[in-house]
């Protein structure tokens, strides 16, 4: 089994998947993780990675081509992205795909909880940061991030625990294949 699950930030995806992989026995692929990785490889900090990956479209696309390279390798596995959904969809390679959304004032705080500062700030850099990763995978892929179509599931998040999810999921994926 292969499931994706994708989402803004602060909906709950990194969570759900570490719960979703364990009831179900799947290795996990954090793309956050292959960002840090990919930014060690370049003797980059996390900021300076970041910044060059808004300038530069290859960042970007050895990212999304690692996760494609992951799925294709193997079965019994989750991958968590922003565009795993999208990018298995359009290289052929099957799995359940899971989208996770959630009020920008409740995804805010979540952040604000788990990174410091405080919810006003949170949402403006969220504000920001998806409408420069909107541009750019619109301009790197001609993908608009905001279409559900390749999701076989949707699931707002705003008023359930990682737990309830995990258990929609599961069910869900479960059924599915």
């Amino acid at each position: 089994m292969r499931i994706t699950i994708s989402g803004p930030p602060g909906s709950g995806k990194t969570t759900v998947c570490r719960l979703v992989a364990n009831r179900l026995h799947l290795e996990v692929v954090i793309s956050g993780d292959i960002f840090r990785q990919l930014a060690k490889e370049a003797s980059l900090s996390l900021a300076d990675f970041g910044s060059m990956c808004e300038s530069d479209p290859d960042v970007d696309r050895q990212l999304d081509q690692r996760m494609v390279d992951i799925a294709r390798s193997r079965d019994d596995l989750l991958l968590e992205g922003r565009l795993t959904g999208h990018m298995l969809t359009r290289n052929g390679i099957p799995a359940f795909r899971v989208f996770m959304g959630a009020d920008l004032d409740v995804r805010a705080a979540r952040v604000a909880e788990r990174e410091g500062g405080t919810a006003a700030q949170r949402k403006q850099e969220i504000v920001r940061r998806e409408k420069c990763e909107a541009c750019r995978y619109l301009a790197y892929y001609d993908i608009d991030i905001r279409d559900r179509s390749v999701y076989d599931l949707v699931i707002d998040t705003t008023n359930k625990t990682p737990e309830q999810v995990a258990d929609i999921i599961c069910d869900a994926a479960v059924h599915h294949d």
